[in-house]
């Protein structure tokens, strides 16, 4: 998407050098990935109902992205963007395709992870929660897109289920007993959590790689009635949800119904944060804090399912939208990054970037083999603070569901198409961010222009996909070469 020059490339590698290959300050790195959180649901980003001191204080002691986006504004597609480091016009997952009788439609062999380039470079991986990208036996099984462990959820709609009848340890499925439709002994995030620990314990004495894709917030609203519940359970006015059940092995259709959805919702959020302590807190006792990258995100925007109350708490932080929009309140994330001694603390960022911006950023910081092909580029400059920040001449977005949709970011301007599965040239809005964030004024007849050059980059960023159809067949372009190096 945008070529770097010489002086950039010479810069980024003096300072890649001037850690590379130093043991000591081989960075363990923890990604931790929210699931349908919005823009608005941290207090580091203005939320005043829920509390988030974890999250905070992670932000307190990094660097808070402003202007940072997820690969698209659903679960699959998103992370299929943020492992593959290509946006959803390019990576191979662009939507929820279900499989029979569980999982979802996996990436192929050709498609290369991060994680499996950290592999390469001695990194000992593992991914803890929600996989959806193929099932166990599959080309996109976690264990052949590069993590020597998993435990979680393989599938997506088992993930609906916060009691589940099973979960799996990399190619074993775990029977959860004494859980089924309507007994709840088990509660899954909590199991997983113990895992993930035990994880960074036991990889300690090497360079690691920990992805934490943990299911909370998302839809159906469901928890133990704890602490983090207790808090909130008499906080707010309630309207209880009478939605369906959606059990175990089920197809969507529904969600179980809760009497409180706001304070479930909000326990939700509280126990994903305490969560995210606990894992700092592990990092601490160990002696690894200083030597470990922490980075927080979410997949996209904030649903409404199950009873979630998005308006109420503000949960897009003003922006317009939520899951399975292409406004900016369903496809812009929160995004912090801590990194002791490198990156500032309680620093802020206005990079402009996207989860396909992680691929060559996390194999810099590593020393890792480089990507055969990413859309993103690396702002390992931003997080040092060094160097000179290359920047995207754009970024691009598609959706293959609600009739199709299509977006751009270029500078200050914003386009959003609709229906775009119905016909391909369907008109473009236009916003600029820069005086309209909320994307409330459409001004496409007045910078003709703009919007002519935006459709162009659109039609180009698009790659027409068997699998997963958006526009019509067009002629697959040649593979092309890394642009971030």
């Amino acid at each position: 998407m945008i070529l770097k020059g010489i002086t950039t490339l010479a810069l980024t590698g003096m300072m890649l050098a001037s850690y590379a290959g130093k043991a000591q300050v081989r960075p363990n790195i923890v990604f931790i990935l929210a699931d349908d959180l919005g823009y608005g649901d941290l207090g580091a980003y203005g939320q005043t109902k829920i509390k988030t001191p974890n999250i905070d204080r992670l932000a307190k002691q990094g660097m808070l992205f402003t202007r940072f986006y997820a690969g698209t504004s659903v679960c699959a597609p998103s992370r299929s963007a943020l492992l593959t480091g290509q946006h959803s016009g390019h990576t191979y997952i662009r939507g929820n395709k279900e499989i029979a009788p569980e999982g979802q439609e996996p990436l192929p062999d050709t498609a290369q992870s991060y994680a499996q380039l950290l592999q390469k470079a001695g990194y000992t991986t593992g991914a803890f929660g929600k996989w959806g990208l193929g099932m166990v036996g599959t080309t996109g099984a976690p264990d052949k897109k590069g993590f020597d462990v998993f435990f979680g959820y393989n599938c997506q709609r088992q993930s609906h289920r916060y009691y589940p009848t099973h979960l799996w340890s990399n190619n074993e499925k775990v029977t959860l007993t004494g859980n089924d439709l309507t007994a709840k002994k088990i509660y899954a995030p909590a199991l997983i959590q113990e895992k993930t620990l035990a994880f960074i314990e036991g990889s300690k004495n090497k360079p690691f790689f920990l992805f934490v894709p943990t299911t909370l917030p998302h839809a159906e609203l469901q928890g133990p009635d704890d602490e983090y519940y207790k808090q909130y359970e008499n906080s707010f006015e309630e309207h209880p949800y009478k939605g369906a059940d959606y059990g175990p092995g089920a197809q969507p259709g529904g969600y179980a119904s809760v009497a409180k959805p706001r304070a479930t919702y909000a326990a939700m959020v509280s126990r994903m944060d305490a969560y995210v302590g606990q894992i700092l807190d592990k990092l601490d006792a160990l002696g690894l804090t200083d030597n470990t990258i922490v980075i927080f995100s979410s997949d996209n925007g904030a649903h409404r399912e199950g009873g979630a109350d998005p308006e109420f708490f503000n949960s897009s932080g003003g922006l317009r939208g939520y899951k399975r929009d292409l406004y900016e309140g369903g496809i812009k994330t929160s995004f912090i990054v801590k990194w002791p001694g490198k990156v500032k603390p309680n620093s802020k960022s206005d990079f402009i970037g996207a989860f396909w911006d992680l691929m060559p950023t996390l194999t810099d910081i590593a020393g890792a083999p480089r990507p055969a092909y990413t859309d993103g580029i690396s702002f390992l400059p931003t997080l040092l603070g060094k160097g000179n920040q290359p920047q995207h001449k754009y970024l691009y977005w598609e959706f293959h569901e609600s009739g199709g949709r299509q977006a751009l970011r270029m500078g200050k301007w914003k386009g959003v198409k609709l229906n775009v599965i119905k016909d391909k040239n369907a008109p473009l809005e236009l916003y600029d961010l820069s005086n309209d964030p909320a994307e409330q004024h459409n001004i496409a007849a007045a910078h003709k222009d703009i919007v002519q050059q935006m459709n162009s980059y659109i039609k180009s960023e698009h790659i027409e996909s068997e699998v997963f159809p958006l526009t019509g067949k067009q002629k697959r372009r040649k593979t092309r070469q890394p642009l971030h190096r």
